[in-house]
This record gives structure tokens, sequence and C-alpha cells, in this order.
């Protein structure tokens, strides 16, 4: 018999999930835990392990599908199941001794019986074949119920399936204005391959449809319409949700750095230090944790819900990272209790697995304060928008040779413009304005961290 195995919820409740890659097919013997799919959430790509030892029976999705959690998403022949019978029994699923498995990673198999089973999200489940059992991980043996059979088939309207295709040759042909449904696919199960969309481009293939007037759009397209989702369609809501709720109000601080660069430059000295590769953005995620010590309203939260000010003893500091995925802000945990050389270590970690899109869902999550860096783009400064629930986030504009006063004269000096963007609900002018002066005194004036 076989067992249908539906999309789990990856974590902080998101409704579905793209399958970026499957890493088995129909016919596949896997191993408990074996690597099956990746899977990427509006938040990160996540590497979807196995909840059974057994035979792949069926997949219910292609790459490059969304699938909303709660949803068929492949079927086994489990290990050491024979096949079903007229006569087997049907209430195995109540057997006192069957143990649901377990996804690694997502939690023990709850002890206590007849739970009821979690309703799916969006709806029932599509119906698997008949002889399916319908599984969904941690979840107790009441809910492996047979499915009935399959009512007479009756006539049903015809679906277009989406062509089948990895990100990135769907992204080669976007860049191309090439739409894929002109073209036929000649590798495996019919997928287009980069080969496939080079040799339409080239001319050396004809297009699917004959008609006239696809050809002319295709070929003369003027713009490119890209599907809203993943880390897109979450930012975009988040963004306008932070915009419409919290009141912002941005300050700026031109500050005199040099000290602080010329620290960077003595550090990369040390031997010591070999291999911290500590650097301007490591200093600044310090000042900022010393600077939230003396202005608690910037590290805390409005629970609209509680009617309360939640004020954390900790920093969960997120770094905003451009990826080729969107912007996404992992978050470094406790980053208030590092050394330096270990604040600049979790920040190339961080912003490495963030690019490779490997940010699990919860290093994205639980953040208290944020850093951008727009100076990495040459950008002097900026009017950040708050992520959720937090009531600050600085950007850190570009260093700047240029004159500047200095011990009364005129000197070419290392220049950042620091703008900071507060919920004013928590922080008042007074208080946005004590925060920004300290973490600037610290960057004009490293030695000040010892006053902290």
């Amino acid at each position: 018999m076989s067992t249908s195995f539906l999309l789990p919820d990856l974590g902080e409740g998101l409704p579905e999930a793209e399958i970026v890659a499957w890493h088995v097919a129909v016919g596949d013997e896997v191993a408990l835990n074996q690597t099956i799919a990746e899977v990427e959430t509006a938040k990160a790509i996540v590497e979807l392990p196995s909840p059974y030892a057994g035979t792949i029976a069926e997949l219910f999705a292609n790459a490059g599908d969304v699938v909303e959690v709660g949803k068929p998403l492949l079927a086994f022949n489990l290990a050491g199941e024979s096949a079903p019978t007229p006569s087997a029994p049907a209430a195995d699923a109540e057997d006192d001794d069957v143990v649901p498995p377990n996804l690694v990673g997502y939690g023990a198999a709850p002890a206590a019986k007849g739970r009821p089973a979690r309703r799916a999200r969006g709806g029932a489940p599509a119906a698997p074949a008949p002889g399916h059992t319908v599984t969904t991980p941690s979840a107790p043996a009441a809910v492996e119920v047979p499915q009935p059979a399959a009512p007479a088939a009756t006539a049903a309207p015809e679906t277009t399936e989406r062509p089948r295709s990895t990100p990135p040759v769907r992204k080669f042909a976007r860049d191309n204005g090439v739409e894929l449904t002109d073209i036929s696919g000649t590798g495996e199960f019919g997928r287009i391959t980069r080969a496939d969309v080079e040799a339409f481009i080239a001319g050396e293939v004809a297009r699917v449809s004959d008609t006239p007037v696809a050809q002319i759009e295709s070929v003369s397209a003027r713009e490119t319409r890209t599907p809203i989702k993943g880390v897109r369609k979450f930012t975009a809501a988040a963004m306008v949700q932070s915009a419409f709720t919290a009141p912002h109000v941005t300050c700026f601080h031109t500050v005199d750095v040099t000290a602080s660069m010329e620290l960077i430059a003595r550090l990369k000295d040390d031997r010591a230090l070999a291999g911290s590769r500590i650097g301007v953005m490591a200093v600044i995620a310090k000042a900022v944790c010393l600077a939230l010590r003396a202005t608690p309203s910037l590290n805390a939260r409005w629970d609209e819900a509680a009617g309360e000010i939640v004020e954390y003893h900790y920093v969960n500091l997120g770094i905003a990272a451009a990826t080729p995925r969107g912007l996404v802000v992992p978050n470094i945990v406790d980053a208030d209790r590092l050394t330096l050389a270990g604040m600049a270590a979790q920040i190339g970690e961080l912003t490495t697995t963030a690019r490779e899109g490997k940010s699990t869902p919860a290093a994205l999550s639980g953040g208290t304060f944020s850093i951008s860096n727009i100076g990495t783009f040459g950008i002097e400064a900026g009017t950040p928008i708050l992520n959720p629930g937090e009531a600050g986030i600085l950007a850190v504009g570009a260093v700047q040779r240029r004159p500047w006063e200095y011990q009364g004269e005129i000197a070419l000096r290392d220049i950042m413009t620091l703008s900071l963007s507060f919920d004013h609900r928590l922080v008042d002018g007074q208080q946005g304005a004590e925060f920004l002066r300290n973490v600037g005194n610290l960057l004009n004036d490293p030695g000040r961290a010892l006053l902290f």
C-alpha cells in the first residue's frame, strides 16, 4: 500500500512552498531522512528530508510548482510492505503499536492518542490515487486513514500544465524575452533545458504554437511579467504592513569614523586575530549593541493584542542581506554577548548562508533590531523601513574620504552617514537622537566602548 506525504509547515506558519528541485524520481529507493527535495518558502530554501524508508511511488508536483501546506507532495511504497490485497484490513492506523514516522528537525511525534487531525490550510488536500493513505509528519496514528476508492470518472475541464523547467532556465528565458509555453522540452519528462531555449532563440527549432499572434507577441515582447511569489511576495507584504502600522521617523547623523577605520586596519595586521576578518560592519554591530543598553526602548516591540510594550533584555541583531532571491534579514542571536571577533565571524557566516539561499526560517525571524548596509552600494544615506515587530533599524552609508574639521583645522577624514528609522509609538525623538549620537560617538572614538 502506498502512503502519501503531505507538505508540512516548514516554519512561521507559511502557507505554501515552491518545489525548487527534486532529488528523487519515481522508483527510487530512499532512506529515512534522506533529502528528497529542495523547497523554497517565502523566507528560505529548505532541504526536505524523507519521513520514510521505501520506494518513491509517485510525485504529485513538478519542479517549479507551488504546493500548499497540507497538500500531497509525493507517495511512498514503504519498506517491508507487500502489495495491497482486497482482503487487507483497513484498521492498521488504529493499532496501538503503530507509531508514525517523524521528520527530523520538525519535533517529536506526539505520544497522546486520539488527538484530532490538524486541518490542512487552503482547503482539503488534493485526492491521492485509490489505495493511498495520507500522512502528515508528527501526526498521531489516527490521521493515517485509508482513502475511499475514487468515484466513476466524470468529465473535467482541461487545465494547462506549467512548462517543466528549472529556476535558472526560467530566469534565462525571461531575460531573453522567451515564453516557455512556446518551446517543446527535450529533457527528461519533457523538461525544458537551457539548450532548448538557446536553440529557440537561434531559430533552430519551431514554436509550439502556430498562431501568428502568439509568434509576434513572443518575438517582439516589450515587457516581462514575473509571478509575485517567494521572498519578493513576503518582503512586499511585510514592508506594507510595517509602513502602514508603525509611524516611522528617520533621523540622520554624519560622523568622522577615521579612528574606527584605523582600528580595523590595525586589527587586520594583528597575528592573534588572523582569519577573524573584522570589518566595518562588525564594528558598527558592536557599537549598536552597546548603544542599545543606554536606550532600551529601541530594542522593544509594540504588542497591540496584549496592549503592552515588550522590552527585550537581549539583542537578536538582524543584518539585511541582498540575495538573488531578494532581500532577507537573518539575525544573530544574542549578538550583545559576542566579542568583536565573534561578531565578525557571525556576520560572515550569516551573509554567506543568506546569499546561498540556505538561511532557515528560524534564522529569519525573532530579530529585535536591524542594520542595513546601504554603503556597500555606494549610497550615503536613506530612510529604511522597519522590520515588522522591531522598534528600530539603522542604515549605514558608504565611508567616504572628505575634507572635515579636525582639531581646529581642515583635514581629509573618513566620513559616514548613519540613518536611523524608529517606531514613534515606542521611541521618542530624544531617545532616537541619543541612540544615534551614542553609535556615532563609539565610531568616532572606539575607546568610548570602555565606558559602557
